[in-house]
């Protein structure tokens, strides 16, 4: 347990709002990831809003389908993808249910569980970098798509929840262009990360695939 940490769990209403609200004020909260081994909390450092039929970067930007479903609601629920053919990646959905909006869990410091992670990510020089980066968190985590759909409000048996945490002081949050979007949806400045923070990822910009001639 972290000394002084306020570990009330976030309740649906504080995700059930605008996905540009949300996703700043979920740095700092504490993610909890319970498995039959053991607990992992993990706080919050970095993160992405995507907000669905109106952001080129979304999944959800042309509809909905079988894959983005969970997006479109109720908030409050993991939406789990693989990317790439190797990589999941975890956002938590927000926003009034039917419109779909939902933060991309990019980075964070893992403070209790370390020792589960470590074996998942054997190639982490230290432990800032078991969750640094979303394919990284979640593969620390222990996420794959047999959580899509999950419900992250904490209640029994909950393998996803939120407690309140330690938010950081508004003057440390930074925010700026998403790693990796290109496009329309480049412009936009949803990504918002704690400034300093050792398990930060650094940001890459989007480059396009070429195709194989």
């Amino acid at each position: 347990m972290i000394e002084g940490m306020d570990r009330t769990p976030l309740t649906r209403d504080f995700f059930d709002r605008p996905v540009l609200d949300v996703a700043p004020d979920l740095l700092g909260r504490t993610l909890v990831r319970t498995t039959p081994e053991g607990s992992i909390e993990l706080r919050l450092t970095e993160v992405e809003a995507y907000a669905g039929e109106i952001d080129p970067g979304s999944h959800a930007f042309r509809g909905r389908t079988a894959r983005n479903s969970v997006m479109f609601g109720p908030p409050g629920h993991a939406y789990v993808y693989f990317t790439y053919g190797m990589w999941h990646c975890l956002n938590l959905v927000c926003g009034p249910e039917g419109r779909a909006s939902g933060v991309l869990l990019r980075a964070g410091d893992i403070q209790v569980g370390a020792e589960l992670t470590r074996e998942r990510r054997n190639s982490a020089r230290n432990d800032k970098e078991l969750a640094k980066g979303p394919a990284r968190l979640a593969t620390a985590l222990g996420i794959d798509r047999a959580l899509n759909g999950t419900d992250a409000i904490a209640h029994p048996g909950a393998q996803l929840s939120v407690l309140h945490g330690t938010p950081p002081p508004r003057d440390q949050v930074r925010n700026g262009p998403r790693t990796g979007v290109g496009g329309d949806g480049a412009v936009h400045p949803w990504r918002f990360w704690i400034d300093g923070d050792p398990t930060v990822s650094p940001y890459r910009a989007h480059v396009p695939r070429r195709r194989a001639t």
